[in-house]
């Protein structure tokens, strides 16, 4: 069984997988595409191991996200979960600055995994060597970023809206936007909208699953 979880800010995909378990009462589930915690939006869940078999293909499908940025300071995650290391001007840039820079991160594009990241060195996941102040060189991937539009939502803050393959961190794009402005950014929120054909409008808030559970509609 395939099913859509619109994942709350604030736990792992991990928890919420934990949660679908105990409440489905089933020992294989499995999702498709980790959201780190502080994002919120669509997890396809994958429910008995029929399912999970076709786990790599749905990971396969490409992610569309919406989201905010703040201009003028980095955080050494990329986005609001760490403490701001560096603040720097951002009054200057313009529509037109950010229009400029953001072309170059649409289409296929070398992308660097963030030190905050799962990514294994060593067989070590690069976030524990984050947070023990460790900072690694990292091997840059390749992905595809078919949309990465912005808009001003007032002073440093911009609202975005990005389409793109599997492995691309949003976060980096992000920073790297930031960094090629000269003013630094981070990310402030983020919310996965789409898998492939799966839209968020589908999916099911664990409150409605508990609901639903409870009075046998599903």
């Amino acid at each position: 069984m395939v099913l859509p979880i619109d994942k709350p800010s604030g736990i792992t995909s991990y928890a919420v997988i934990a949660k679908l378990k105990k409440l489905l009462n089933v020992k294989k589930v499995g999702h498709a595409g980790t959201l780190d915690p502080m994002a919120t939006g669509l997890l396809i869940c994958l429910v008995h191991r029929a399912a999970t078999r076709h786990m790599e293909a749905f990971m396969g499908l490409g992610k569309a996200y919406t989201g905010t940025l703040r201009l003028g300071g980095s955080t050494p995650s990329y986005d609001a979960e760490t403490e701001v290391a560096e603040e720097r001007p951002w009054e200057h840039i313009t529509a037109a600055d950010v229009e400029a820079h953001r072309q170059q991160f649409v289409g296929t594009i070398e992308q660097t995994p963030p030190m905050y990241s799962a990514v294994k060195v060593g067989g070590e996941r690069l976030y524990k060597k984050a947070r023990r102040g460790e900072t690694i060189a990292r091997k840059a991937r390749q992905v595809s970023v078919t949309q990465y539009d912005l808009r001003s939502t007032g002073g440093p803050d911009w609202a975005f809206e990005i389409a793109c393959s599997k492995g691309t961190y949003v976060r980096s794009l992000v920073h790297d936007l930031g960094q090629a402005l000269g003013t630094g950014a981070y990310m402030t929120t983020l919310r996965r909208t789409a898998i492939g054909p799966y839209h968020v409008a589908q999916a099911w808030t664990l409150d409605q699953l508990v609901d639903a559970l409870h009075t046998g509609e599903p």
